[in-house]
């Protein structure tokens, strides 16, 4: 007869642990989403004000190339000027590619999803780790040191 109330009481407790375990995951669905959305919203603004000024930028580098070039005709002749300019844009523009790349890589996406995934693992794992690395005597149990 106790065996039954016992069987009852764990079959709630593990159907609570249960419950709560899918309103943990659908909660860190939802900040995911949530984050996903706010870092989309960013980039995309930012993305925006960049594509903004792009035409006014190429324009006025097309035109500084153009006068560089010129210039450096009156020492390298015209062919030579426009292959000393674009090879200085090359290594220009490759250097800023790799630099870009770099700073890149740092970028953390949903950090604070993986930060409440971290926490909410270690919540799950530190009772369960608690209990194996303390022993019986740790949860106040009654039993005398030297076994009595």
């Amino acid at each position: 007869m106790g065996t039954e109330s016992s069987d009852r009481g764990i079959t709630a407790l593990v159907g609570r642990m249960a419950d709560g375990f899918s309103r943990l995951v659908t909660q860190h669905i939802a900040l995911a989403r949530l984050e996903l959305a706010e870092d989309a919203r960013q980039v995309g603004a930012g993305l925006a004000r960049i594509a903004t000024f792009v035409p006014f930028l190429l324009t006025g580098y097309a035109l500084v190339c153009a006068a560089l070039a010129v210039l450096l005709s009156r020492w390298l002749g015209l062919a030579g000027a426009l292959a000393a300019v674009g090879i200085a844009n090359l290594v220009g523009g490759g250097l800023g590619v790799a630099a870009a790349l770099r700073r890149m890589r740092t970028v953390r996406v949903m950090h604070t999803t993986q930060e409440e995934l971290n926490r909410s693992a270690e919540a799950l794992t530190a009772p369960a780790r608690g209990a194996s690395e303390h022993g019986p005597a740790a949860h106040g149990s009654k039993e005398h040191p030297d076994g009595r």
